[in-house]
């Protein structure tokens, strides 16, 4: 059963007690990249392989997303600027020992593609913190995955 998270705001991004960040680039621009993020959560599975299901909550102002491995994450966005940032915290998950989590996806343009980074700023017990640092290249991996993923889907030639 989901529990309630703390409840944490933009700043966390910057002070949280563990902060994983990835960047890559896709040829597609901003704004098409930032429509798949944030108006086409259904199709997150499709390109992000962790993420099972994915569907928009109150009127587009959450999330319910599910990962592999059976975690539920309930979220709300905070932060929503067309082609540049898309920000959402997770106010209830059944993630052992999650405390706060706030994921930024940031958007720059980079020639005629954009470069994605994404800032993955969590508290957590001291098990929670320690597989997660333990962890960092994995989430890396998964995070360029999809990045690759999402390029192919958004220039490929469905697009």
């Amino acid at each position: 059963m989901p529990r309630r998270l703390r409840s944490v705001e933009l700043d966390f991004v910057e002070s949280a007690p563990l902060r994983l960040v990835f960047a890559a680039e896709v040829s597609a621009p901003p704004e098409v990249v930032y429509r798949a993020l944030a108006d086409d959560v259904a199709g997150w599975p499709s390109w992000f392989t962790s993420v099972t299901a994915a569907r928009p909550t109150e009127d587009g102002a959450g999330r319910e997303v599910r990962l592999k491995g059976g975690t539920v994450m309930r979220e709300t966005i905070i932060a929503a600027a067309p082609g540049e940032r898309y920000v959402y915290r997770v106010d209830e998950s059944n993630a052992p020992g999650l405390r706060a989590l706030l994921e930024e996806w940031r958007l720059t343009p980079a020639g005629t593609g954009t470069q994605v980074q994404w800032t993955f700023a969590a508290d957590g017990s001291a098990p929670f913190r320690f597989a997660l640092r333990l962890g960092r290249s994995g989430v890396g991996r998964a995070f360029r995955d999809a990045v690759r993923n999402l390029d192919r889907r958004l220039t490929g030639p469905a697009a």
